[in-house]
This record gives C-alpha cells, sequence and structure tokens, in this order.
C-alpha cells in the first residue's frame, strides 16, 4: 500500500499543518508496518506555477517532474495533506501541485452526463490549520470547501479534514485546537478492510 504525503506550510517546523500532517503519517504507519512513504515539500521544492509552456510540456525537465508528479498520486492509495490558509485561501505551492494532478482524461473526463471522476478509491486526509474559525461550506470559507469539491471532481469519496483553526487568537485557542486535531488523528480510521489494505 501507498501513502504519498504533501506539505505546503512555508514556516518550516514552526507550521501547525506540517506537525499535524506528520503525526496523521506516523499514525498510519503505526497501524500498517508495511506502508510505502512518498514525501513532498511542495514549499521547499516548489513546482511552477501552471503556465501556457506547462500545458505545453515546452521544457523537457519540468514536463517529466510534472509526469512523476501526477504519476505518484495516481499510484497512491492514500493520501495526506498538511493545508494552511492564508489570506483565506491556499498556498499557492499547494495549488500548483493541484494543477499538475487535475488532467483531463487522466483523473477527469468530460461526459454526455457531465464531468466524470477517474482517480477514485483513494483516501485523502488534509491536516487544515487556519489562524481563524470558518464554518465549512459558508461564503468566508474558500480552503476547506474548495479541496472537497475538487476531490469529488476527481472522483474521491473518501476524504477526511483534521481541522485546526482559531490558532491567532489565543494561547489557549491554539492549544486547544491542536489537541482537538490530534484527538482527530487518533480516531483516524484508513479505507477498505484489513484484507484490501494488504494488498
Amino acid at each position: 500500500m501507498k501513502l504519498l504525503h504533501l506539505d505546503s506550510s512555508i514556516l518550516g517546523e514552526h507550521s501547525s499543518s506540517r506537525v499535524l500532517s506528520r503525526e496523521i503519517v506516523a499514525r498510519l504507519k503505526a497501524e500498517h508496518p508495511g506502508l510505502s512513504v512518498t514525501y513532498q515539500d511542495l514549499a521547499a521544492e516548489p513546482l511552477p506555477h501552471y503556465s501556457a509552456a506547462s500545458l505545453a510540456g515546452a521544457d523537457g525537465e519540468h514536463a517529466a517532474r510534472d509526469r512523476a508528479t501526477l504519476e505518484a498520486f495516481l499510484e497512491a492509495d492514500i493520501v495526506v495533506i498538511g493545508a494552511p490558509l492564508y489570506n483565506f485561501s491556499l498556498p499557492s505551492q499547494l495549488k500548483a501541485w493541484i494543477d499538475r494532478v487535475t488532467i483531463k482524461d487522466r483523473t477527469f473526463r468530460y461526459t454526455a452526463q457531465g464531468p466524470q471522476g477517474l482517480a477514485g478509491g483513494k483516501q485523502v486526509i488534509v491536516a487544515i490549520a487556519r489562524g481563524g474559525v470558518y464554518v465549512p461550506g459558508a461564503g468566508t470559507e474558500f480552503g476547506e470547501s474548495y479541496l472537497r469539491f475538487l476531490f469529488g471532481f476527481l472522483g474521491i469519496t473518501d476524504l477526511t479534514f483534521v481541522r485546526a483553526e482559531g490558532l491567532n487568537v489565543s494561547a489557549e485557542q491554539r492549544a486547544a485546537a491542536l489537541s482537538g486535531a490530534r484527538a482527530m488523528i487518533g480516531s483516524l480510521a484508513t479505507r477498505g478492510t484489513p484484507a484490501a489494505l494488504a494488498a
């Protein structure tokens, strides 16, 4: 079984989303010792912003990296993403990754009945860290709701958010938010039956 672990925070070891995504991966590795983990730090080694050249595959080196990024996503059984919220949205580094995995006829296609996701069967767990407090689906919340729509569009229905929010409200709120997120991590269930997970 393969796990793809992505971090996108620019804050390095000061990042709450990185701490939580790391703890999620550790929890899953403890449950499944044979888990194969691929790690991508999208802030330390960012993908270029999507461009006409990216779309055309004009740069051979960049095109090869784009293909590898897509294949790593397609091959993963579980995807763990550290996703902070900056200025009400996701980091541009994470958006650049999304642009490499949202590919017509690879992860979705258009049909006469509407779009169809082709990347189903994966479990996606997002550690989302926010300085404020937002109601998912509200008009002011653009991170979690975007990712929920995106992965649904790609055919992924097994999606879990581990939330740490209100981190900038106060020290007490920060501690409570991280404690609550860790409780969620402790109760995470991987998809499928043990037999399926061993495949």
